[in-house]
């Protein structure tokens, strides 16, 4: 008998998806403990005041459609949310007409009808007909699943249209999908921009790069009738992790905040148990991993229990985030000028897309790996205070951005520069749009992926743990026990963050994975 405090299960990580499995084990009658280093538990899936009376959602805040049997067992429907009448508006300069993506898809369709013809209706339903092959595929919203080998994927297909829409998924580009469906480049031009930007923003690929389609298939993925599409949630993203965390009080789980994990305990080919910073040893039947499995499998186990081979596989995941997010507390709300004097309604405000051409973005692209800052980068903004108050002061706002491309193969000692000029260009390129912007910021910060390296333990600020590249989906991403191909091959040890099949994005599927998977064993 160990001395070592012992549980049935522990859990690494207290983001959503270590939240999930936690939940899911300690309701199932396992004494779980679940281990969080940072002083907060939601990860990415936070809302975080940054300065005084100001919150935001510090790095996730898209809760991407989920299973409908995750949303069930997690209660996500009854969730507080916020009416959207408006989903996003995407611009591009003022010689493009904006596109307006209204909630209701009917709503939506009759906007770009009439405003920006229908053959873009035409093109876009035909998009989503190239795209539904390649959502089976990917099994996006399936829960409780293994990822699919090649040859499972391509009987996804029910057609050789079907058939070629995987192969082009797998290595075609998103531009060439773009020049298909929606050739005209001008009067196309806002949503071609957008699309470009949605293939490309978890990538380190420009939208012209081979492979680049898998990014678009993955963004456009349809959900079905067993898969659930929640809105905007009112709170931040951050409510997502509340609502986990006091689930796993009720059903009676442990949750130690600043509690950093330094190793898996494997014995004779087994998972034990972890060792904390501190030295203090945690003895558990299970080991359910929410970090990065890479860095899971070759940083926190020591000796020789993973293979080699295995080794130096995860050791060729690209991890390369070339992005910034900053966040903005405002004097006040931006007031845009003309001609977008229409985005001064809160209800245009969720989400205003600043985009480049797929063109303009590929030499981006190009230019930030020669170490160039975008002069006019694409910019996601977001002003949600707009829709939920009592994220910032009366009277004020709470902004954030994101933006592509952060040159992140620049000699280091360039970073600081770097850093200061693109968060500089983000600002200008808000500004061209509201003129008053720059004058009502108070105060701001800017992350990059460094930071976010940092702060979450994505390696190399790789927020989805294993990039949206075809190599690093479908089979080419792990299960609970590693690659389908290739296990791990540790018993009482399983994988349940980003990185791994279900994932990215907040969807919770590879946490309830990693916990089923535990409970199968059980």
């Amino acid at each position: 008998m160990s001395d070592h405090e012992a549980y049935d299960a522990v859990v690494i990580g207290a983001g959503h998806n270590g939240l999930t499995a936690a939940v899911l084990l300690q309701r199932a009658g396992l004494r779980t403990v679940c281990l969080e280093s940072k002083r907060y538990a939601g990860g990415m899936a936070s809302t975080v005041e940054l300065f005084d009376g100001y919150q935001f959602e510090i790095a996730g805040s898209v809760q991407l459609p989920t299973s409908a049997i995750v949303s069930k067992e997690l209660g996500l429907d009854t969730l507080p949310q916020v009416d959207l009448s408006v989903m996003s508006v995407s611009l591009i300069d003022e010689g493009v007409e904006p596109l307006i993506y209204y909630t209701d898809l009917a709503e939506a369709a009759v906007h770009m009808e009439q405003v920006h013809g229908i053959e873009v209706v035409l093109g876009m339903a035909e998009m989503m007909g190239w795209s539904a092959a390649p959502t089976r595929a990917l099994g996006r919203f399936e829960a409780g699943t293994l990822p699919k080998s090649l040859d499972e994927m391509y009987a996804c297909a029910t057609s050789d249209a079907e058939r070629a829409s995987i192969t082009e998924m797998l290595f075609g580009s998103a531009t060439d999908v773009l020049d298909r469906y929606l050739p005209d480049k001008q009067k196309h031009a806002a949503l071609r921009g957008m699309l470009a930007f949605l293939a490309v923003n978890s990538t380190y690929r420009g939208p012209a790069s081979p492979g680049s389609a898998a990014g678009l298939a993955f963004g456009m993925a349809v959900p079905d009738e067993n898969t659930v599409l929640t809105k905007k949630i009112k709170g931040g993203i951050g409510t997502l992790t509340k609502h986990l965390e006091e689930q796993y009080a009720e059903a009676g789980g442990e949750l130690r905040l600043e509690a950093p994990v330094s190793e898996i305990v494997v014995e004779d080919g087994k998972a034990v148990g972890v060792v904390l910073d501190g030295g203090e040893r945690i003895d558990a039947g299970s080991v359910v991993s929410a970090v990065a499995p890479d860095l899971t499998l070759t940083s926190l186990i020591s000796g020789d229990a993973v293979d080699p081979a295995l080794v130096t596989r995860l050791n060729g995941i690209d991890h390369r985030g070339s992005y910034v997010q900053m966040h903005f507390a405002l004097d006040g709300v931006p007031e845009f000028a003309a001609p977008y004097e229409f985005l001064n309604d809160p209800a245009m405000q969720a989400a205003i897309g600043m985009f480049a051409t797929p063109e303009q973005l590929q030499q981006q692209f190009e230019d930030s790996r020669r170490g160039i800052v975008p002069e006019t980068p694409a910019v996601a903004f977001q002003i949600p205070s707009a829709s939920d108050p009592d994220l910032a002061p009366p009277g004020k706002a709470a902004a954030s951005a994101f933006s592509l491309w952060f040159p992140v193969e620049e000699d280091p000692s360039e970073y600081a520069r770097l850093k200061a000029e693109m968060g500089q260009r983000v600002i200008d390129r808000i500004t061209h749009f509201a003129p008053n912007f720059e004058s009502l910021i108070l105060k701001h910060t800017t992350f990059t992926p460094k930071h976010m390296g940092t702060m979450f333990g994505a390696p190399g600020g790789d927020y989805c743990h294993g990039l949206i590249h075809p190599e690093l989906l479908g089979p080419y991403r792990p299960g609970p026990r590693g690659y389908v191909d290739q296990p791990h091959g540790i018993d009482g040890l399983y994988l349940g963050s980003a990185g791994c099949y279900g994932g990215p994005g907040i969807t919770f599927i590879p946490g309830y994975n990693a916990a089923q998977a535990v409970l199968g064993d059980r």
